[in-house]
């Protein structure tokens, strides 16, 4: 493929407004992401036995509940309101509620939560991924399940401003 072309890639993703861009011509493959769109901070990349031990715990979580599937917490919001504001996921990623299978989840419902504190890790890409609170809360509800996928703007958690 042409340096000239690729270079011209780049500069139009980076004028226009999408955040992603993955692309494949069968010879070249590249995929570009823009900061504003991944605000957490990168964590170290998790091993195969990290995903592994989340995917098994996961899996003894589903076997021993009533198999419906269904999440606990109640659903989102639409916006800010009387019930919380949401906060969504920035990125397509699998939710984690906790830094490793053993570890206690970093909130739960009711916890206070100052700016800056982790709420979960989102794993994209082989990447983890911390999502920090923008601003003092208290969660009233968590929308994801540990091991999820979630999609760019699920609702991952209804919070109410401190």
């Amino acid at each position: 493929m042409d340096s000239k072309l690729i270079l011209s890639l780049f500069d139009k993703f980076n004028e226009g407004s999408a955040v992603e861009l993955d692309f494949s011509d069968g010879t070249v493959h590249f995929a570009l992401k823009k900061k504003e769109a991944v605000k957490p901070d990168a964590v170290s990349a998790p091993s195969a036995a990290h995903v592994a031990a989340h995917a098994a715990a996961r899996a003894d979580d589903a076997s021993a509940s009533s198999g419906t599937g269904a999440p606990t917490a109640s659903p989102a919001p639409s916006g800010a309101g009387e019930a919380g504001e949401v906060i969504a996921s920035p990125i397509v990623a699998t939710f984690y509620a906790s830094s490793s299978p053993d570890s206690p989840p970093f909130i739960t419902a009711g916890s206070k939560v100052k700016a800056g504190e982790t709420l979960c890790i989102l794993e994209a890409m082989k990447m983890m991924n911390k999502l920090e609170a923008e601003f003092n809360c208290e969660i009233l509800a968590i929308q994801a399940k540990d091991g999820d996928m979630v999609e760019y703007g699920q609702p991952l958690f209804t919070v109410k401003r401190l």
